[in-house]
């Protein structure tokens, strides 16, 4: 094993001859190192300086261009769309839903558009990113499977047009006036202010309540009296709270009211009445409040849950 050993570092050994030569190589080099040194580093500055005035004078320049113009352009094409925007918002019969969305995605599709020229123009080969986009796009479907199903379902909101800009819906669960559609959601205003973003996968497959599609709704009413009051006579004074609005139709159908069923402690009495949409819940309202006041000054009363308990003496 030894003996082994010994031959295999004798083999991997320089001999004297060697050794010697790579003593006198690396003195020649010592020796010159200075001169040819100092030469080196300035040819190889001089050869850097006219890489830079060279790229500056071809490929700089146009840089400096194709930035310039990918400003303007973007700046073009965002002053173009806003006009375009109001000029369309002044006319009724464009819809709106439609014009925003196909302006905020011709927006896109152009600005990449101008990118796509200005690579072009500075001189990067577009085709060489081919395979790399490629990649990046299966990389990116995979990674947003649920924003791409989002897109599908907004398209799918803009063909089938459940509803439109300024609508007041119910998008599976969230209520609120329609502000925008957007590719991937469609934003929502509630009457208080709020905002809530639906996404459109969810918009596209759920259930969609519109409460503006129609120009006239019904208001549905519940009043209640006793067993006491004179039942007809409440449904006469209900009849006549609703004649006497301007805002309550005589079209489709005029006003209703009759009794709906006998409770444990109270009689129920249902109403209703056709409106205009815009006109539903100012007139609900209303109701509400003149029916009370109309029935309490009739001296009917309006009855609240209760349990009489009778005791048997023995």
């Amino acid at each position: 094993m030894e003996e082994t050993l010994s031959a295999i570092i004798e083999t991997f050994t320089p001999g004297p001859d060697v050794i010697e030569t790579a003593t006198n190589a690396a003195s020649e080099i010592a020796t010159e190192a200075p001169s040819g040194s100092t030469a080196g580093i300035v040819n190889t500055l001089e050869n850097f300086k006219n890489s830079v005035v060279h790229w500056l004078l071809t490929s700089g320049v146009r840089l400096v261009i194709a930035v310039i113009i990918l400003f303007v352009a973007f700046w073009l094409i965002n002053f173009i769309a806003k006009r375009i925007k109001k000029r369309l918002d002044k006319r009724p019969k464009v819809d709106k839903t439609l014009s925003k969305t196909l302006i905020y995605v011709s927006k896109i599709i152009l600005k990449i558009l101008v990118v796509v020229m200005l690579i072009s123009f500075v001189g990067i080969d577009t085709s060489v990113f081919s395979a790399l986009f490629a990649s990046i796009g299966v990389t990116i479907g995979l990674a947003v499977n649920g924003a791409l199903g989002n897109a599908a379902g907004g398209m799918l909101l803009l063909i089938t047009r459940p509803f439109s800009i300024d609508d007041y819906v119910d998008i599976a669960g969230s209520c609120g006036t329609v502000e925008d559609i957007k590719i991937c959601n469609t934003k929502l205003r509630t009457v208080d202010n709020k905002v809530i973003y639906v996404p459109n996968g969810i918009a596209s497959s759920s259930t969609i309540v519109n409460y503006s599609e129609k120009d006239l709704r019904r208001v549905d009413l519940e009043f209640t009296i006793s067993y006491g009051d004179d039942s007809a006579r409440a449904v006469e004074i209900i009849l006549e709270t609703a004649n006497a609005d301007e805002r309550i139709l005589k079209e489709p159908a005029l006003p209703f009211a009759a009794v709906a069923s006998y409770d444990s402690s109270s009689v129920l009495i249902k109403s209703r009445n056709w409106v205009k949409s815009a006109d539903y819940w100012a007139v609900y309202f209303d109701m509400l409040t003149k029916v009370r006041q109309n029935l309490e000054a009739a001296g009917m009363t309006i009855p609240f849950n209760q349990l009489d308990v009778h005791i048997k003496a023995e």
